[in-house]
């Protein structure tokens, strides 16, 4: 392996910057070609002149990609070795010249690369002085890299932060560049690099320097790169080279090793082997831990199912074997052992003291006291009923003689003609009583009644208890009788249901309250061929019914379901009994409250408007009077249903 100490290159970095220079001239030199890189915004005059003789190799394919952070990546690949590209940046296009390199008449056409969202719009391919040049044409502020690995050559287009464009360099713009580079996770000290088919050795003491740290490439790193990076975070440098030469690397403090990606993981791999063989010939140890706040079982059953745990079998006890892989994904290693004990609800475990250890440490994290939350819940059904009747009886009666008695007087209540005949017929009926000695009941005189006639009847309802106005105008023979009837009822009433329940966090409780109803049901098949009758029972109960789940922000989740049931009445089978008619009430939801905050979970709101009118038909109709011949009621009922949830975290768990 080869080690390169930045610190003690530092002070021979300008010579060595010198070579690298010298060494690139004398390149470009014995390929016969003159290279001039243009700076950055340089105008066309400015670039390369073209490369006039004649292309030794090809373009072979021309492929755009959608990078990270909605960067376009270009990617050219040739049909061989030896291509020489020369990217600058003329205004709002990236110019790419290949003189060595010429392109195939299938590939000379635009390509528009609007719909990869990146800086990049359109590239356009051309033959270009016996070579190759494509222009990248792009639509906003952007900054360029570009890197070569074998016959690829890939050039990468990134959209520039906003920077102050015009002034003086400032505080406030080093701020924005630097904020820029770390939004895109590189950090380290832009570095600006061309180079032309420059060893990857060489690079790499380069960033060594940069980068102030040592670096140690493995004698396998071997190839040239290729690059032109401008103001570029070193460390990102470094990434696209190794990125390039299929390399890797691993950073221990301020050393960083670089080496093929499969001699990396295949020294990872060894290394963990010989670890875990170490681990196999080391001696097991037991320990118990006692469960305070959970159960051993519901723990032992969360640790063995754990992919890859030692007894991964499930039982109770076993044991098992597995590799490396399976172990680290596990809590055991392939020897170790655990046994849950419901008895003491305690746990044993065996194996190497570090995994012991880390066991431990594991089962304290999760056998802790859990904190718990009181739902307390308010059904609430508030009713509001209204009914007004009015009614009125109407009639007109009456007789030619207008004079009746009882059937103690003469003639068993028959007409008397006239008022003589009347006191004679009556002073008659008392003599003879009087001369058979006064014995039964004496004779009475009737009164000058008549029966009375209804013609319109449509009072207010007895069983209401109405009041009523009765007026009768009595006259020679007839009795005209009108009597008016009126009924209103006003009623308010509300119902408040508490339950309230505790419980742990994400454990569910139930609490219930109520009675059950027995009623008849008839089935076939009793004795003789008939009907059986069957008592069954129906649950009317009010149920509150709950799982909370306390999150990190102080908020409880409900799950949650209420039920509140009634008896409405009770309907008459004729020789079957009763059956009761049940109100349901039921809310089924998951909400999310604040802790000690009341929310309203579900509510039903119930209005009825009745207006009714019984009447005697075309009578009813007449103006004014038509009143006597009717019937009015009014009926308003008003129902409300509202469930109010209340959750309260009654903090008990220690070392949170």
């Amino acid at each position: 392996m080869t080690f390169h100490n930045a610190k003690g290159l530092r002070p021979i970095r300008r010579p060595t910057l010198n070579r690298i220079g010298a060494l690139g001239v004398a390149l470009m030199l014995a390929c016969g070609h003159a290279t001039a890189a243009a700076p950055t915004g340089a105008p066309a005059a400015a670039a390369a002149t073209p490369v006039s003789a004649p292309a030794s190799l090809s373009v072979s394919k021309i492929d755009f990609k959608r990078g990270d952070d909605g960067a376009g990546r270009l990617v050219l690949q040739f049909d061989g070795q030896g291509a020489n590209p020369d990217l600058r940046n003329q205004g709002d296009s990236v110019v790419i010249d290949v003189g060595n390199a010429r392109l195939p008449e299938q590939l000379q056409k635009p390509l528009n690369v609007t719909d990869f969202a990146t800086p990049v719009q359109r590239i356009d391919a051309k033959p270009y002085g016996g070579g190759t040049q494509l222009v990248l044409s792009t639509n906003s502020a952007f900054e360029s890299l570009a890197y070569q690995s074998g016959n690829e050559y890939v050039v990468e287009i990134t959209p520039k932060e906003g920077i102050a464009a015009t002034g003086a360099i400032t505080t406030s713009t080093i701020a924005q560049a630097a904020s820029a580079v770390a939004q895109r996770g590189y950090s380290g000290r832009p570095v600006t690099f061309n180079f032309q088919d420059v060893p990857v050795r060489t690079v790499l003491q380069l960033i060594a320097e940069e980068s102030n740290l040592n670096v140690v490439a493995s004698d396998s790193v071997a190839g040239n790169v290729t690059l032109r990076l401008v103001n570029v975070p070193w460390d990102q440098a470094l990434d696209i080279v190794l990125r390039a030469k299929g390399l890797d690397k691993r950073r221990d403090g301020s050393v960083i090793w670089v080496g093929p990606q499969a001699e990396l993981a295949k020294f990872e791999q060894e290394k963990e082997d010989a670890r875990i063989a170490i681990e196999n010939r080391e001696d097991l140890i037991t320990d118990y831990v006692q469960i305070n706040y959970h159960s051993a079982s519901a723990i032992f059953k969360a640790l063995t199912e754990a992919r890859g745990i030692g007894n991964g079998s499930g039982g109770q006890g076993g044991g098992g074997s597995g590799n490396s892989a399976q172990e680290e994904s596990g809590f055991l290693t392939s020897r170790g052992r655990i046994v849950a004990d419901e008895r003491t609800n305690m746990l044993m475990i065996s194996d190497i003291p570090k995994k012991v250890a880390r066991m431990r440490e594991l089962i304290g994290v999760i056998d802790r006291p859990v904190d718990q939350v009181l739902i307390e819940s308010r059904i609430v059904i508030a009713t509001d009923t209204f009914a007004r009747e009015l009614g009125a009886k109407f009639g007109v009666s009456g007789s030619r003689d207008n004079v009746f008695f009882n059937n103690s007087v003469e003639n068993n209540g028959s007409n008397i003609n006239n008022q003589a005949t009347v006191d004679t017929a009556y002073q008659r009926a008392v003599n003879e009583w009087a001369a058979g000695g006064g014995t039964g009941a004496a004779p009475v005189r009737d009164p000058y009644t008549i029966t009375r006639g209804l013609m319109s009847n449509l009072p207010v309802a007895a069983t209401s208890n109405p009041a009523s106005l009765a007026l009768s105008i009595l006259n020679a023979g007839y009795l005209l009788d009108v009597e008016l009837s009126a009924m209103q009822t006003e009623s308010r009433g509300e119902v408040i249901s508490n339950p309230r329940v505790v419980t742990t966090n994400q454990r569910e409780a139930l609490i219930k309250q109520g009675k059950e109803i027995g009623y008849v049901t008839i089935s076939a098949g009793g004795a003789g061929g008939g009907n059986q009758a069957n008592v069954q029972f129906k649950e009317v109960v009010l149920e509150l019914k709950v799982t909370p789940t306390i999150t990190n922000d102080n908020r409880v989740f409900l799950n949650m379901a209420v039920k509140k049931d009634e008896v409405d009445q009770w309907i008459e089978l004729e020789g079957y009994g009763t059956v009761p008619s049940i109100n349901r009430r039921e809310v089924n939801t998951a909400v999310l409250v604040e802790d000690g905050q009341t929310v309203v979970i579900g509510g039903v709101y119930e209005f009825t408007d009745r207006n009714s009118i019984s009447k005697v038909p075309f009578l009813g109709d007449v103006p004014f009077l038509g009143n006597l011949f009717k019937k009015r009621s009014r009926n308003k009922d008003k129902a409300e249903l509202l469930v109010f949830v209340t959750p309260k975290v009654l903090r008990v768990a220690k070392g949170k």
